[in-house]
């Protein structure tokens, strides 16, 4: 996500944003996949995400001779805990959004992911010793604004968005540090959680209550799917940040949680009263004046 590539316009660039779209518009779609697996626990899909994931991302690597970059960093202990710390950021990000989706709190998990490059700018400016700039601070201020008026609204945290922000947002600046490819660094965190999603997976088949099994076969065949689900966006994504500039991808992850908060409100009817409104307004402003300082740092 830090090297442009080519010039806007330019073939690498055209190139690019096709892929982006794809992987932002399945990132907002996603939660029609998951409705539909509503009637199984997340916990068990999150499992089953982890496990087929790893079997795509294996099959991938195979084909083009890429394992060399995943025995270097897991020969070098302090690499692969940080490895293993994304992994778990991920896991934890992956089982919050699923577990929000089949409870009906897609609008929460929109309004996480909206909160999300702010929050990245605020451990940038933490771990990574960055600056803020005036407007940035700005930005800032007015997502501080929108949770405060989500905590008055609800009378408490809201949890949901929040751990959704903050894992996704500590698993880019693992990932920003750590310096490996998508596809080998999807590969070696979801092979870290395999023993345990075997594991759960195996425990619930000898306890009868699996869902993976030969009298549901659309259960099973959406079960498997949810490793494409979660590795082909990854993949799209990685192409579209190489290819474009840093503030075309920083406009473009608007998209998602947009078609995520379109699907909570018009296609599962979730509740959008003027307190709510006023939360996502704060947000909007914020990350408005976010795309403004990108953009004016650009030009």
């Amino acid at each position: 996500m830090n090297q442009p590539g080519g010039r806007a316009g330019g073939p690498t660039a055209s190139g690019g944003v096709p892929a982006a779209l794809g992987a932002y518009l399945i990132w907002g779609l996603v939660p029609v996949f998951f409705k539909w697996l509503s009637a199984v626990p997340a916990l068990e899909i999150i499992a089953h995400r982890v496990v087929w994931s790893a079997i795509l991302m294996a099959a991938l690597l195979a084909a083009r001779g890429g394992f060399a970059q995943v025995r270097d960093t897991a020969r070098e202990p302090q690499r692969l805990a940080r490895v293993a710390l994304g992994s778990a950021m991920i896991m934890g990000n992956w089982l919050t959004f699923v577990w929000a989706v089949n409870a009906n709190r897609i609008l929460e998990t929109s309004l996480g992911y909206f909160v999300n490059p702010l929050v990245s700018i605020a451990l940038a400016m933490v771990f990574l010793g960055e600056r803020l700039r005036p407007l940035q601070w700005a930005a800032l201020a007015l997502a501080l604004a929108g949770v405060a008026s989500e905590i008055l609204r609800t009378g408490g945290l809201p949890w949901v968005s929040l751990v959704l922000a903050a894992t996704f947002g500590l698993y880019g600046l693992l990932r920003k540090q750590l310096a490996m490819g998508a596809a080998e660094g999807l590969f070696l965190e979801t092979m870290l959680a395999v023993p345990f999603a075997l594991g759960w997976l195996a425990w619930l088949a000898a306890d009868g209550r699996g869902a993976f099994v030969p009298s549901e076969p659309a259960t099973a065949g959406l079960l498997i799917l949810s490793g494409p689900v979660t590795a082909i966006p990854l993949l799209l994504f990685a192409v579209g940040a190489r290819r474009l500039p840093l503030s075309t991808i920083g406009m473009l992850q608007y998209l998602a949680p947009s078609i995520t908060f379109l699907l909570a409100i018009f296609i599962y009817g979730e509740a959008m009263d003027a307190h709510r409104a006023a939360s996502f307004a704060a947000i909007w402003a914020g990350l408005a004046v976010y795309s403004v300082d990108l953009l004016r740092r650009r030009t």
